[in-house]
């Protein structure tokens, strides 16, 4: 039987991470480390504010935190909210493979019918 995922963070997290903008931030995180939002910004053709509100978007479904440093504010990337997607990928993968196993089980009896 499968678990449904009902979780709430799982939705924020996918919600978050559907918008374009948002996955580009993330990239740019994760292969860059923490950033301040001004160089964030710099990597965009939009608004300080538009940025700015993506940031608080991925913050609120947890997939970045502000870190202070001194006046800087850093943002970073927070990659265990992702591993949710991956489970539920994982979990969606685990059900074809066994469909498909079932599949393959059946074409290979029907062969040894042919003979």
């Amino acid at each position: 039987m499968v678990e449904r995922i009902t979780s709430d963070a799982l939705s924020d997290v996918l919600k978050a991470a559907s918008e374009p903008t948002r996955r580009a931030i993330l990239t740019l995180l994760a292969q860059n480390g923490p950033m301040r939002v001004t160089d964030i910004h710099a990597q965009f053709d939009m608004s300080l504010n538009s940025v700015s509100k993506h940031i608080k978007t991925l913050e609120r479904a947890g997939l970045v935190a502000r870190r202070t440093d001194w006046r800087e504010h850093l943002i970073e990337v927070q990659m265990a909210p992702l591993t949710m997607i991956d489970d539920w990928f994982g979990d969606l993968r685990s059900i074809w493979d066994l469909r498909l196993s079932a599949l393959d089980r059946l074409m290979k009896k029907g062969d040894s019918k042919d003979d």
